[in-house]
């Protein structure tokens, strides 16, 4: 069984995708840190030094070579992974997707602290944030609502959240 988490960034796919690898006993995978290791550089900088379709077309190529030989794992996707290549359908295909839907207030409020890890809003400024993430979260949407399931996140807890995925595998 594989389980991709997916969400838009800072909706804690990372830190719920290690809770459930350890509550599950199941590998866990980062895609985004596959792309890093294997292009030895942070995605910021493939961003700018090969530009994003080169990026999306590797995102591609690991998350189906991951999805091919994987068993079972977990599977943190990158924000925009689904909204590219058909690659939900993918996800869906070969995996049980879980959307971590998180509101756009708390999206806002994790990656004001973020900001210049993420080559996506590292120029917008702090005002227009909010604006920048219901707009792309409503471009995006149409994509993560194809998930076969969904956790609302706010106001819950990692763990809180981690148990309510687990619920929906029956695992305890």
């Amino acid at each position: 069984m594989i389980i991709s988490l997916i969400g838009y960034m800072g909706s804690g796919k990372s830190h719920i995708s290690k809770l459930l690898s350890d509550k599950m006993n199941l590998k866990l995978i980062d895609l985004d840190k596959e792309i890093i290791a294997r292009h030895n550089m942070p995605i910021a900088e493939i961003f700018e030094k090969k530009g994003e379709i080169f990026f999306r077309k590797q995102e591609r190529a690991i998350l189906d070579e991951i999805l091919d030989t994987e068993k079972s794992c977990i599977l943190s996707v990158g924000g925009g992974t689904p909204a590219y290549y058909e690659n939900i359908s993918l996800i869906n295909e070969k995996s049980t997707s879980v959307y971590l839907r998180t509101s756009v207030k708390i999206l806002t409020e994790r990656l004001l602290k973020q900001k210049q890890k993420r080559p996506l809003i590292a120029k917008i400024p702090d005002e227009q944030l909010p604006e920048f993430i219901g707009q792309h979260l409503f471009e995006r949407q149409q994509f993560y609502s194809q998930a076969k399931h969904t956790v609302i996140t706010d106001n819950k807890s990692p763990e809180e959240i981690c148990r309510e995925i687990a619920q929906i595998f029956q695992i305890s």
